[in-house]
């Protein structure tokens, strides 16, 4: 009884997955130098990666997708000392500063606060 429930099953997953097909890997390279190293990769879904380093640590690079909405996606970053910094389209940015704050700053920029010392107020006495 138990082997033809676990048989059933088998045929219902497969049944319930038809289209489930594994994407091709369409370009694949990779190249390691005593000065940095160069990967490239790219998947038949429209998946593609590529990033490059050097002796330092540093790495430059860009990943890309299609989201499920129909929008290219693409991420440039660089990983340094200073650390991961991507950049693109899709990622949030901070809302622009008002014009209000913005002039407080110059001003205030503009006139430093300089404090008394204690001991100049005693020479005037």
């Amino acid at each position: 009884m138990f082997k033809v429930l676990m048989i059933c099953a088998i045929v219902g997953l497969a049944a319930a997955f038809p289209d489930a097909t594994l994407d091709e890997v369409k370009l694949r390279s990779e190249d390691v130098r005593p000065d940095g190293f160069e990967s490239k990769l790219e998947i038949s879904n429209g998946v593609s990666e590529q990033r490059s380093g050097d002796e330092h640590g540093n790495i430059k690079g860009s990943f890309s997708y299609v989201a499920p909405g129909g929008e290219h996606i693409l991420i440039n970053y660089v990983a340094d000392e200073n650390g991961y910094h991507p950049s693109g389209e899709v990622l949030p940015t901070p809302p622009p500063i008002p014009v209000e704050i913005q002039r407080a700053l110059e001003w205030i920029a503009a006139h430093p606060h300089v404090e008394k010392d204690e001991s100049d107020e005693d020479d005037d006495e």
